[in-house]
């Protein structure tokens, strides 16, 4: 997996002192605050994110989730009155920091929103583009790569045949397939996933479930779901959030069985919203 220099300092990916089974934490996030102007909206979060694994962010309308996953590459700095205090450690490295090169950094943990949004060229350039800008330049590298992030985005088979027609002839299910497509060519170790589902029939949301698991094996996905059956199947942590607090952050299996906190619990079984 490349890693893209984020910073000016080399980053120390050494593993000393760590046991057999423990699982590598990817992402340490430390006492993040994240305001909108006044509003403070995520409020002295603390979580570690396993590596290849899927961390499901879970929680009502408003409580924090997808402001919490555009914290961590950086999408709310294009927000003027926004503002991060706290710290989102990733290979040694503070991600909230001043000196990070967010362009860098989008390319190292990738995202993916709520809408489908392929550009409106053929399916081939979507993939493309980014990489061209990028310096990739040699056709024969840049098919490779066109043909690898399809195939690892379940849409190889499907379009194969028509790489050079408009991507918005795809179906919806397709067209979100091809932005997980256009995300997995540029390389990433982190995919963030904000409701990639909830626009889809259930059929195209079950390839899309299905294509999350098979991606955990090469990239750890945080994702952000409104629908329980889905955090359930997919994810193997469960972060509950409400009204800016993360309540709860565990196992998957016991905040859907067990929960430790009763607001959590209540959320769960459909007691509030």
């Amino acid at each position: 997996m490349m890693t893209v220099q984020l910073t000016d300092k080399p980053m120390d990916k050494t593993l000393e002192g760590k046991s057999p089974n423990e699982k590598e934490i990817i992402l340490d996030v430390q006492n993040l605050d994240f305001y909108y102007g006044d509003n403070h909206a995520v409020k002295d979060i603390n979580m570690k994110i396993e590596k290849n694994a899927v961390t499901a962010l879970i929680g009502p309308s408003g409580c924090g989730k997808s402001t919490f996953l555009r914290t961590i590459n950086r999408m709310n700095d294009l927000v003027p009155i926004a503002r991060a205090e706290g710290k989102i450690m990733y290979e040694d490295v503070n991600l909230l920091g001043n000196n990070i090169d967010v362009v860098a950094l989008r390319k190292e943990i990738g995202m993916v929103f709520q809408k489908p949004n392929p550009f409106n060229k053929s399916i081939y350039e979507n993939i493309t583009h980014a990489l061209k800008f990028s310096g990739i330049k040699k056709k024969s590298t840049l098919m490779d790569i066109v043909e690898e992030s399809l195939r690892k985005a379940a849409l190889w088979d499907e379009v194969k045949d028509r790489l050079h027609t408009s991507a918005l002839s795809l179906s919806g299910g397709q067209q979100q397939r091809l932005c997980i497509a256009r995300t997995i060519a540029m390389k990433p170790t982190v995919m963030l996933l904000d409701e990639p589902s909830s626009a889809l029939d259930p059929i195209s949301n079950a390839k899309i479930e299905e294509l999350i698991t098979e991606l955990k094996k090469d990239y750890t996905i945080v994702i952000v779901t409104h629908n329980m059956g889905q955090a359930s199947r997919v994810s193997d942590k469960t972060a509950f959030f409400y009204n800016g607090v993360l309540v709860e952050f565990d196992q998957t299996e016991k905040i859907f069985t067990n929960p430790s906190e009763k607001r959590t619990e209540d959320y769960i079984s459909g007691r509030f919203s």
